[in-house]
């Protein structure tokens, strides 16, 4: 029994299907996953503590990508089936249907607070696996993927739990694969909390400009036509003293060789090898392991739900800066289910400037 009328859903309801893997040293391609159409659960679909969401827009995550492989080599997250609907890290939807015991109401705007979210239109859930969002006036409800997710949370909670800015005196941070989501936030929050130097490397002439005139980056490099080592000696004489690390590979040894006596490494990520079957973290050559050595640089895995505590606190704080214009956001958005393949391709290498985003 639903409290809401019964009209009937738009029946152009889709899910995207994971059917082959790449294998582990390959990049993924369109064709390892389909997009099928299928029906829209109905009000007979759902008991009463379940609802009916309809799904506003999808995040298109790296972390992913581990999940196509047979093995994902986390405890926290599994493996795609052949031939199971691909599920996202996160996604913000709308009740469009609820039952007679639910917490929630129609058009009520949620996201999902302990389940990974399904890569179709239209999908029943239990009520008690979302949690309903106050969206301030004028935002897009995009800003809870780009800004208030665990975007944003991985890039707040790792600054001020690991990057360890001293305020006290000059800092220089350098943010690899700087024009995404956790990457440009990284950098403006290392900002906010003190850092006096703040430079990006991307892969685009478009994303440095980007990172310098909007996310406020002192600097960028391009290290698809600069040479990173000489351009981090131009740049930042003085050293390195926080490497966020998103990317791993040839660019992380360049700033390494570039860091101070006891810096810090935030490993948020390492899309370099997220095609190979080499382990998270990847083992360093012994001349980088030997830098570490010498210069008591920490080097320190970080996942983001060992603070699961704390983030109710984080999400508040993005919110707060959001609003009062202190951080920015970009996104890019491909419309259409039917795009969703091409969209995590093109995230994992690097087409995006901001969040990448499915709207179906």
């Amino acid at each position: 029994m639903t409290s809401s009328s019964s009209t009937q859903l738009p029946a152009d309801n889709k899910v995207v299907i994971f059917v082959k893997r790449p294998g582990e040293n390959n990049p993924p391609t369109v064709d390892c996953f389909d997009v099928i159409p299928i029906d829209s659960p109905t009000d007979s679909d759902i008991t009463s503590e379940q609802c009916i969401v309809r799904t506003l827009f999808l995040s298109v995550d790296p972390a992913q990508r581990c999940r196509m492989n047979p093995s994902t080599g986390v405890d926290y997250l599994g493996p795609y089936e052949i031939g199971e609907p691909v599920d996202g890290m996160e996604g913000i939807g709308i009740v469009e249907r609820v039952g007679s015991s639910s917490n929630l109401q129609v058009g009520d705007l949620v996201t999902g607070c302990i389940r990974l979210w399904t890569w179709t239109k239209y999908f029943v859930c239990d009520s008690s696996d979302l949690v309903k969002v106050n969206l301030p006036p004028s935002f897009s409800p995009s800003v809870i993927l780009s800004c208030a997710g665990l975007s944003g949370i991985t890039a707040l909670l790792g600054i001020r739990k690991k990057a360890l800015i001293d305020k006290s005196k000059p800092q220089t941070i350098v943010v690899s694969g700087a024009a995404g989501s956790c990457g440009s936030l990284a950098g403006q929050i290392a900002r906010i909390e003190g850092c006096s130097k703040v430079i990006g490397i991307c892969g685009s002439d478009e994303k440095c400009r980007v990172l310098k005139q909007d996310f406020g980056f002192d600097e960028a490099i391009n290290y698809k036509t600069e040479n990173v080592s000489q351009r981090l000696k131009d740049l930042a004489p003085e050293g390195v003293d926080i490497y966020w690390d998103n990317v791993g590979g040839s660019i992380s040894d360049d700033v390494i060789e570039s860091m101070n006596i006891g810096g810090r490494i935030v490993l948020c990520g390492q899309i370099a090898v997220y095609n190979t079957d080499l382990p998270y973290p990847p083992p360093l050559s012994d001349h980088i392991a030997q830098i570490l050595k010498e210069r008591n640089i920490e080097r320190e895995r970080y996942l983001v739900l060992t603070y699961k505590d704390e983030m109710d606190e984080a999400i508040a704080q993005l919110s707060e800066w959001l609003q009062k214009d202190i951080i920015k956001v970009k996104e890019t958005i491909y419309d259409g289910l039917s795009s969703a393949p091409n969209a995590f391709v093109d995230m994992m290498t690097g087409k995006n400037i901001g969040k990448m985003l499915i709207r179906p």
